[in-house]
């Protein structure tokens, strides 16, 4: 067994407080190996490793965690501006607040002969091995199939499990194309912890494409336009740890994808809600308490309307009174993520894709629809030409692109990646150049003014 820490290993709950600073992809795989998925699942409880051999009885069926939800630290610990790197601010400077500046539950994993890995915060039991080359209707035999060190209750992951393993000391690389694998890229995901392996450019797939399998469907279509000329397709959320994104992909076809199974804590990702009648909603499952309005509810920015660009998101969180409480600040992007519910979206509920206890700015969207916003989380994007530019948003409304439709042959805006999604925005921008159309493979609408939604520790 081999102990993998991040940073420190804590067990006890955290506090974030404030500390010092220290791909797109395409709809489908069409290029991923094929590969005996079933075959890779076997491993062998018995096989020597250079590690210290475990034997069944070594490894508790579970542990106990801070939290049933613990949200995992991105580990940014760096500070990114407009322009990437930079020196962290201090309180009361431009950039204040972000990510790297806020200190969160380390990421901490015990290896077990490179078969299974626990994560000490989520009491979830992973498979080591990446499996390639997998269809999505395979994967839920494949993970009832597996045994390893006899553990054999093995399931596909949620999305909310599978993006507790992400990481934004990722990076995408500086790539002049997808299909050679720069030296910058660094994967979202502890390689130290986990086997990873990009997508095989010999074999025509672009190194970006290692989209995992989840079990989480989109309750809407992707690649569907608003005016019903395109019916699109039925997708889950698929977590890419070569390019750090959240993205609907097709559930059927000819694609194939990636796929870690788990096993342990089946709590995660449940929320337990409790509207305090303050204004502000805890989590019990998470210990995070959140602003029940949203920016646009509460009046924030130039406009009244709660549209911000990320360091006027930071500010507002940081200088936000509200419910007596002072100490809010923007969420990173986990946190944030931690508050989709994937059972709600504009097309089927009429609501953003969070909890009715929450209160959601309305908007209108770029194909002229009803729909809701996107928000901002703390996070930087190390992402693109320069590396930290952009900001990761996690998308409550439709996550609107625009695409060629496959139908229609029209260039049509429409909700390419789903309500749920996670993706990215340039930091700042002037009102009068946004929106802008056509970012990446799927066209992907950039609106720099997004809503925020503030978070501070529970007392």
């Amino acid at each position: 067994m081999t102990l993998h820490r991040t940073l420190a290993l804590v067990l006890l709950p955290l506090v974030p407080a404030l500390g010092a600073c220290g791909d797109e992809d395409l709809a489908g795989d069409t290029g991923a190996a094929e590969a005996d998925a079933e075959a890779d699942a076997d491993t062998d409880s018995d096989t020597d490793s250079d590690t210290d051999s475990d034997t069944d009885s070594d490894i508790p069926d579970s542990i106990e965690t801070a939290f049933p939800f613990t949200v995992v630290d991105t580990d940014q610990v760096d500070c990114y501006g407009p322009e990437g790197l930079m020196d962290c601010p201090a309180e009361g400077e431009d950039w204040f607040g972000q990510d790297g500046q806020v200190e969160g539950a380390p990421p901490a994993y015990e290896n077990h002969d490179d078969q299974l890995v626990i994560d000490l915060n989520t009491g979830l039991y992973w498979q080591w091995e990446q499996l390639d080359g997998v269809a999505w209707e395979e994967a839920g035999q494949i993970c009832e199939d597996l045994e390893i060190l006899g553990f054999d209750d093995f399931r596909v992951p949620s999305t909310k499990e599978l993006y507790s393993l992400m990481l934004y000391t990722g990076a995408t690389g500086s790539a002049e194309s997808y299909y050679e694998l720069p030296d910058d890229a660094v994967p979202y995901i502890d390689t130290g912890a986990f086997d990873f392996s990009y997508g095989d450019t010999d074999k025509g797939e672009r190194y970006i494409d290692t989209q995992f399998i989840a079990s989480t469907v989109y309750v809407s279509h992707v690649f569907a336009d608003n005016a019903g000329t395109e019916a699109g397709w039925e997708a889950f959320f698929g977590v890419n740890f070569a390019d750090g994104r959240i993205k609907g992909y097709e559930v059927d076809g000819v694609n194939t994808w990636q796929l870690r199974c788990v096993r342990g804590n089946p709590d995660y990702g449940a929320n337990d809600l409790v509207d305090n009648g303050d204004g502000t909603v805890t989590d019990l499952a998470t210990g995070l308490q959140w602003t029940q309005q949203d920016s646009g509810g509460l009046g924030a920015g130039m406009e009244g309307d709660g549209t911000l660009d990320w360091g006027q998101a930071l500010d507002w969180c940081e200088d936000l009174d509200h419910a007596g409480l002072t100490d809010w600040r923007l969420p990173d992007a986990k946190e944030l993520h931690s508050i989709v519910d994937y059972s709600r979206s504009p097309d089927t509920t009429g609501s953003a894709a969070i909890a009715e206890v929450f209160e959601s700015t309305g908007i209108v969207a770029e194909d002229g629809s009803d729909n809701f916003g996107w928000y901002w989380a703390s996070t930087s994007h190390l992402d693109g030409l320069v590396p930290g530019a952009y900001g990761i948003y996690v998308s409550f409304g439709e996550a609107m692109g625009k695409e060629t439709g496959s139908t229609s042959g029209e260039g049509l805006v429409m909700d390419v990646h789903g309500a749920g999604a996670q993706r990215g925005d340039p930091k700042v921008g002037h009102p009068d150049d946004y929106p802008q159309y056509g970012n990446g493979p799927q066209g992907d609408v950039l609106r720099v003014f997004n809503l925020a939604r503030c978070v501070r520790a529970a007392d």
